[in-house]
């Protein structure tokens, strides 16, 4: 049984005839009564009795006239959803993101977004790289900023933008460094440490950067949340490196760390090669157009900068 056939039925009733159905669907009416015939020899019994000049259901028509009406409603029904969700009128879409994210704004793009897509309903996934990485390869997640261990994404995976970030030391405001300016990895030998985690993209940025210049760091308090790490901090209870924008919203002394400048890649990913949803389409143009602007700033901050 076909939407068109049950399409074709409910027109004879609707118009009377097979001439006027056939009329109002465009097409000959030769082929709109082979079309009924099919769907009388597909359900086993005739719709129509024929033997009069008026067209008449039968029982087996009039029981078959109201299903027939469901099925054409919820087809049109299932249509519109699709042209909605094609057309950004309506639809979801589901992002993930680190925690210390701070290359993009992104309270300041997703409600940039909902006032262009008002329709459109946001998730957002706050979690350890490993598990967004493993939320894009599941379907879970249709973007998400990552902070990949390694420079290639899983199989399966694309970047669609990448950023860099300025890694820095914070300490308290009377710390010894405070006023400082810059230090060196080999002068942190002493300090304190307080760190994300082990698993979160940053602790494993900052104990690759440890690693790499020979410093054993002494961890003395380690945690899942920025805000309970800037507090931490606050209070003297150690040092921490951190990218640079999330000491300056703080409020912290950042001492910028030479030889070697550490810092951390963070790209935007999803499944390759390019999202099937409409709505992630849509929320990645708008990301990449913000990944584009940082990296080339206006013709006037660029004059400043020179």
């Amino acid at each position: 049984m076909e939407i068109r056939q049950l399409r074709h039925f409910v027109a004879v009733v609707t118009e009377g005839g097979f001439t006027a159905a056939a009329r109002a669907e465009l097409i000959v009416q030769s082929a709109l009564s082979t079309s009924v015939r099919n769907l009388e020899r597909e359900l086993g019994a005739e719709l129509f009795d024929r033997t009069g000049r008026r067209v008449v259901l039968t029982e087996a028509g009039r029981a078959l006239l109201p299903q027939a009406r469901q099925v054409l409603a919820g087809a049109a029904a299932a249509r519109e959803a699709v042209a909605q969700v094609s057309g950004l009128g309506t639809g979801r879409v589901a992002i993930g993101t680190i925690q210390t994210l701070t290359c993009v704004d992104l309270a300041a793009e997703l409600a940039g977004f909902h006032r262009e897509f008002p329709g459109i309903q946001v998730s957002v996934r706050e979690a350890p790289v490993a598990e967004l990485t493993e939320g894009l390869r599941a379907g879970e997640l249709d973007l998400a900023f990552l902070a990949p261990d390694a420079r290639r994404l899983p199989d399966g995976l694309a970047a669609f933008a990448t950023w860099r970030e300025d890694l820095v030391l914070v300490t308290a405001p009377g710390h010894p460094l405070a006023g400082a300016g810059r230090t060196l990895i080999r002068d942190l030998a002493d300090e304190p440490f307080i760190d994300f985690k082990a698993g979160t993209g940053l602790e494993t940025a900052v104990r690759r950067l440890a690693a790499h210049c020979g410093l054993e760091r002494r961890i003395t308090c380690d945690v899942t949340q920025i805000g309970l790490l800037v507090d931490l901090v606050r209070a003297g209870i150690g040092v921490a490196i951190v990218p640079r924008r999330i000491g300056e919203a703080a409020g912290l002394p950042c001492v910028t760390i030479r030889q070697p400048e550490p810092g951390r890649a963070v790209v935007l990913a999803g499944r390759a090669p390019r999202p099937r949803n409409p709505a992630a389409e849509a929320l990645l143009g708008r990301f990449t157009g913000a990944a584009r602007a940082a990296a080339d700033p206006p013709a006037g901050r660029r004059a400043a900068a020179g």
